[in-house]
């Protein structure tokens, strides 16, 4: 587990967020990369709020998807 800090700009971006979408972010800061299951058990909210604050941050810029290495059919997050 290693922090990442975020810069000014997803901060900035991140703040007009809602607080389900600030909590994933908050945790995505302190851990290189999850996946939405991972997201989940780390922030203990529901699956489908999980799902809704990562498409906030997708669209905020602040996060990006992509394809887990060990198993396509997951996608892996982390703060831009």
């Amino acid at each position: 587990m290693s922090a990442t800090h975020m810069d000014e700009a997803t901060a900035a971006a991140i703040r007009e967020l809602p607080p389900s979408a600030k909590l994933v972010a908050k945790v995505l800061e302190h851990n290189d990369a999850l996946t939405q299951r991972e997201l989940a058990e780390r922030t203990l909210l529901p699956d489908r709020t999980v799902r809704y604050a990562l498409s906030r941050l997708e669209e905020a810029d602040a996060v990006t998807a992509r394809f887990s290495v060990t198993d396509a059919r997951k996608q892996v997050y982390s703060l831009n």
